[in-house]
């Protein structure tokens, strides 16, 4: 094979770092990530991997990339996403998009949050060109985690590899992440009747309404809390988070219009339609008393909760590779569609979570070593 042609780890990251791939539900900013999932083709090929690209549909210049290496069933998915999220140039101390070294630390958009991933994959497979492997090796990149997850649905519906197990590289500080919570968002829309503030009577305050709708929602998630515990989460409950309100247009004008945008997180356990269900009861009073005026619209398709069995071969390797007990998270991943192709699956990567989405973000130099290492204990448990 023609390793002498792939580049070095902080070369391959430096090249993917450079190819911009912003996901975000603002036109503006949504950019395709062909560049990055072609680029992590050549390279893969090159190794000996099968290429297989997919368009996401229904998402203009979109991709996933599924690498393959070996042949037969099961074996190891190595999972992880190609887009970032937006940055605030102002609050940047270097460009984003060239990677920059300074005090132990690589510095660039998506070195963490995780572009980082992949180029550790590279560099871990590069010594099994030349090896037979006894089950499939899997590496897949996809497309809009940071907004839609429409990637991953899509991968996990097309059924295409079943996998043992997966191993998805969100940054963890490579503890085994086994659990998290699931996350949907709401727009609850009033819709009034402006009018001249010197009449009230004339009109209906949209403000006014959903300030009895915010109580309600205070009273859902109090009772939430009382119902559902899980002591695995720092936050031990689900959470109800009002994000965004706007309305009105004028102090001496009675406001015709007024939206709310909320996010909700489940702990395992609770189902989706549940807590719609729930969110459209506590408001049904309110739609009651003023007919026509309250709707409630999904914002962006849910992500479900997401467990894998603590006492699973995976995790128990995890545990042992990594040096670190396993753990659960507050934030969403893609872990809940790569389970659905009925593989043990966990979330496990270098860097930290609290680099993510953060100006400056950086990867430590000292996740280097352990990271290749843990991935090649991995890929040799799974694989050969």
């Amino acid at each position: 094979m023609l390793n002498h042609k792939l580049p070095t780890f902080t070369q391959a990251i430096s090249q993917l770092i450079a190819q911009p791939s912003i996901s975000s539900s603002q036109a503006s900013w949504d950019q395709s990530n062909a560049d990055v999932i072609h680029l992590l083709a050549a390279w893969f090929e090159t190794l000996g991997f099968t290429i297989t690209i997919q368009a996401v549909p229904g998402l203009k210049g979109k991709l996933n990339m599924l690498a393959k290496l070996g042949s037969g069933t099961g074996g190891l998915l190595l999972a992880g996403h190609s887009d970032t999220v937006p940055f605030d140039e102002q609050r940047w101390h270097s460009d984003p998009f060239k990677l920059s070294q300074k005090d132990d630390k690589l510095f660039g958009l998506g070195s963490c949050d995780m572009k980082g991933f992949f180029a550790f994959i590279l560099q871990a497979c590069q010594p099994l060109a030349q090896k037979p492997l006894k089950k499939p090796l899997y590496v897949l990149a996809t497309a809009d985690e940071e907004t839609t997850m429409a990637g991953a649905r899509f991968f996990a519906n097309s059924g295409i590899i079943k996998p043992d197990v997966a191993v998805i590289g969100e940054p963890t500080n490579l503890v085994p992440v086994v659990m998290h919570k699931g996350h949907m968002s709401h727009k609850i829309t009033v819709k009034g009747q402006a009018g001249h503030s010197s009449n009230p009577a004339q009109g209906v305050n949209a403000i006014e309404i959903m300030h009895q709708v915010i109580s309600q929602l205070f009273t859902l998630r109090d009772a939430l809390n009382l119902k559902y515990q899980n002591p695995a989460f720092d936050v031990q409950t689900p959470t109800l988070n009002l994000g965004a309100v706007h309305g009105g247009d004028n102090a001496n004008r009675i406001c015709g219009h007024c939206e709310l945008d909320i996010d909700m997180r489940s702990l395992p356990g609770m189902k989706d339609e549940e807590l719609v269900a729930w969110l459209s009861n506590s408001l049904a009073t309110i739609a009651e008393k003023y007919p026509g005026r309250l709707t409630i619209t999904e914002l962006d398709p849910s992500s479900p909760s997401f467990q894998q069995n603590e006492n699973s071969d995976l995790v128990r390797h995890a545990e042992q590779f990594s040096g670190h007990s396993c753990c659960a998270v507050n934030y969403a991943t893609e872990a809940p569609f790569i389970q659905q192709l009925g593989c043990q699956t966990i979330v496990l990567g270098p860097g930290s979570i609290a680099q993510a989405h953060q100006p400056n973000e950086f990867l430590a130099l000292s996740e280097i070593n352990k990271t290749e290492r843990l991935l090649s204990q991995l890929i040799h448990q799974y694989c050969f």
